[in-house]
């Protein structure tokens, strides 16, 4: 058997896998506060007698585009951007602090501030945060909660966490779509970090980029399949010589 289909089959898989990461990050292109997911070949060399001119092809995942997406105006008083490289301290499904740069929040029946997709969203001090039922809430560029009730004065209702991740301690994106830190722990909250109330950010992919990345990588997965056809007809050939003799 020709040896060529072994590298040619990791070839196809690493160009299959790009053309998911590219189809994944087509499909949030609208989703708020989505960081593009990045990906990049890497050679690895065959280990062994006689296998030093074969080397695999490997995907893999080289974290996330860093850059904010477009502000986005809402005039909602619910919507937040945070600014700079701040992020949103939220409570994920598993219990864990996590941390999103999506800010459109909601208040449930029972006041309890959430994030679009019902996650609670942590205080400064690491705990969800409670409103008062039926108040009016705005957001101060500080993370400032302040809630006001109809006849009565505005007081405050907690302060949102605004985390600021650095190159020690980055972020790292997990299956959930959310980031939590590479340590492990929760990130300290951030009391320069600020946010722009009324506006959400956007996703900050780049859709036609996207478009051509999953163009090229569907044009590599065909080489590499017709490098296996190749070794496949080489075999037959082969064969029917042998048979010959």
């Amino acid at each position: 058997m020709d040896r060529i289909i072994y590298t040619a089959m990791t070839g196809a898989n690493a160009a299959a896998h790009r053309q998911a990461v590219l189809s994944n990050n087509l499909a949030n292109t609208s989703t708020n506060g989505f960081r593009a997911e990045m990906s990049t070949f890497r050679s690895v060399p065959l280990q062994g007698s006689g296998s030093s001119t074969r080397v695999f092809a490997l995907e893999a995942t080289s974290g996330h585009l860093d850059t904010a997406g477009p502000a986005q105006r809402t005039g909602r008083s619910l919507d937040a951007m945070a600014m700079g490289n701040a992020w949103f301290g939220v409570q994920g499904l598993d219990g864990i602090e996590s941390y999103t740069r999506s800010g459109a929040f909601e208040v449930s029946s029972t006041g309890a501030l959430l994030t679009s997709t019902g996650l609670p969203v942590l205080s400064d001090g690491g705990t969800p945060i409670d409103v008062p039922v039926g108040a009016e809430i705005s957001l101060g560029a500080d993370g400032t909660i302040t809630a006001k009730l109809a006849d009565q004065p505005a007081m405050a209702a907690g302060r949102v966490k605004l985390a600021t991740p650095d190159a020690e301690n980055p972020l790292r994106r997990g299956d959930d779509g959310l980031f939590r830190a590479a340590n492990g722990d929760p990130l300290p909250a951030d009391p320069n970090a600020r946010l722009l109330s009324g506006s959400i950010e956007g996703s900050n992919v780049n859709a036609v980029e996207s478009m051509v990345g999953m163009i090229a990588a569907s044009r590599q997965f065909e080489t590499q399949m017709r490098l296996m056809q190749t070794a496949e007809t080489n075999d037959k050939t082969a064969a029917q010589l042998l048979s010959m003799n």
